[in-house]
């Protein structure tokens, strides 16, 4: 008598500050549908408000992409930014209550993730390492919203406990690109368009000075450099390199710094500012055993969310097939 394997389906969501997005995990690869959110001209951000009723708008729409799903055996969602107390964003309250519904209309399972252990487990999925995320690593997480450094390691439960090594002490470095982007009159959010710009200076010499003590950073100190060259008459394009290569050499030196403390232990990049060439080519070239998150997921996304919940389901089906 034939022998059926049962094909695992986890539908993710995640409803980030900027971007909708959905996707179905299964053992054989995944599928996905992202929407940015619409940004004002001239704008650096969103109101979380404004953000919880596009997300509410743009989810029947990426569901749909997904059809049809087949059988989905458990949900899993970003139900707050980071895993430590008092953490917490609106905008993933339109997540939550796409998640529940999904989950309570088909009968399965629900989890709940930070958006934080979501980046860190499409990197996982995606650098190109087998080994990554079944033992101690570093990882630094740098986006618009989050610039750190983290020890993490497996956890069943929440994906992977995190403990930070190293951060900013003001804005973030995804906050930089954003702002010195919109003042050079770039779309929000701007980290493409402005590694374009950044790529086409022609500059012998970029103001180069960094602000990192130990592992941590000062990065606001830069778009106020950023503001002077403006008005001193540099090109935008040399001012676009400065701010890529202010956070590239900033994270490099956080890299080192860490390095010093676990010697041993690989980096995975992670994040939305992880997606820029210039500043992967400077981390290549000035750290050994880096990895990074494809290209693609990078930026925010819910194929580590979905991952997250396959994984947490996977255990919890083998536990309950084993009684």
């Amino acid at each position: 008598m034939p022998c059926y394997i049962k094909r695992m389906r986890v539908l993710g969501i995640d409803t980030s500050n900027y971007t909708t997005s959905v996707a179905l995990a299964e053992d054989n690869g995944f599928r996905q549908s992202r929407k940015i959110l619409s940004v004002g001209k001239g704008e650096c951000g969103l109101r979380q408000s404004n953000a919880l009723f596009l997300h509410t708008v743009n989810l029947p729409e990426m569901m749909r992409t997904l059809a049809p799903m087949g059988n989905v055996d458990a949900v899993a969602y970003s139900a707050y930014p980071r895993d430590v107390e008092g953490s917490y964003m609106p905008c993933f309250l339109a997540g939550k209550a796409a998640a529940e519904s999904v989950a309570a209309a088909l009968g399965v399972p629900i989890y709940a993730f930070s958006h934080q252990a979501g980046h860190l487990m499409a990197a996982v999925k995606t650098c190109g390492n087998e080994d990554i995320g079944k033992k101690p690593f570093l990882a630094f997480h740098a986006s618009g919203g989050t610039t750190e450094l983290l020890y993490a390691e497996p956890n069943e439960k929440i994906g992977f406990s995190a403990d930070i090594v190293g951060h900013t002490l003001d804005i973030s470095a995804g906050q930089l690109i954003d702002r010195v982007g919109v003042m050079l009159g770039l779309t929000f959010p701007c980290g493409n368009e402005l590694e374009k710009l950044a790529l086409q200076s022609t500059a012998k010499k970029i103001p180069s000075h960094i602000c990192v003590k130990g592992c941590d950073c000062n990065i606001s100190g830069a778009e106020n450099t950023a503001t002077k060259m403006l008005k001193d008459g540099k090109s935008p394009e040399d001012i676009a390199r400065f701010a890529i290569e202010f956070v590239g050499k900033t994270i490099v030196r956080m890299s080192l710094a860490a390095r010093e403390v676990h010697p041993d232990l690989p980096i995975i990049y992670a994040g939305g500012v992880m997606r820029n060439a210039i500043i992967k080519k400077m981390l290549k070239r000035e750290i050994p055993n880096v990895l990074f998150a494809d290209t693609e997921l990078s930026s925010d996304n819910a194929v580590g969310t979905a991952y997250l919940g396959f994984e947490r389901f996977e255990k919890d089906f083998k536990n309950l097939s084993q009684t």
